[in-house]
C-alpha cells in the first residue's frame, strides 16, 4: 500500500459523490498522483447520448494532462462493486499514455477492499508510442 493510499481513497470518493450519474446510477470515482504529488479526481459524467458520456479516469487524466503534468505515478479507481473496481479499456489506454510500466494502480470497491497491480498487469499487451516507432 502506498503512503498516498489514503488520501487518494478519500479524494476518489468525494469525487464519486459529484458524479452525474442519472441514466445508469454507476457512479465511479477515480484519483490520480502524478509525478509531483499532485491529485487530480473525478467522477463519471453521464449524458442522454451515451456515447458523450466520460469516465472518471478520462476526466482526472485531461485535468492532470491540462495542468502541464505527464506522468501518473499511481491510480486509484473506487465504484460500488462487489470484487474491485477496474478502468474501462478506453480509460486503460488514456492512463497509459501518460504512464509507465511500473505505474500503480489501486482497484477498489467502497467497503475498501482493494487490489493494486501496476499498468503492465492490467494491460501487459498495450499499445504505445512504443508501437508507433518499431
Amino acid at each position: 500500500m502506498s503512503e498516498f493510499f489514503e488520501k487518494m481513497f478519500m479524494e476518489a470518493k468525494n469525487a464519486r459523490e459529484n458524479a452525474h450519474t442519472p441514466y445508469s446510477g454507476f457512479k465511479v470515482g477515480a484519483c490520480l498522483r502524478s509525478e509531483s504529488g499532485e491529485l487530480f479526481s473525478s467522477g463519471n459524467i453521464e449524458n442522454a447520448a451515451y456515447p458523450n458520456c466520460l469516465c472518471a479516469e478520462a476526466v482526472a487524466v485531461g485535468k492532470l494532462a491540462s495542468s502541464g503534468q505527464r506522468e501518473i505515478k499511481e491510480v486509484l479507481v473506487v465504484a460500488d462493486v462487489h470484487g474491485y473496481c477496474a478502468p474501462c479499456g478506453s480509460c486503460r489506454q488514456q492512463i497509459k499514455e501518460f504512464s509507465k510500466s511500473d505505474t500503480i494502480i489501486h482497484l477498489c470497491n467502497m467497503k475498501g477492499e482493494n487490489k493494486t497491480v501496476t499498468m503492465r498487469e492490467l494491460m501487459p499487451y498495450s499499445f504505445s508510442s512504443k508501437t508507433m516507432k518499431s
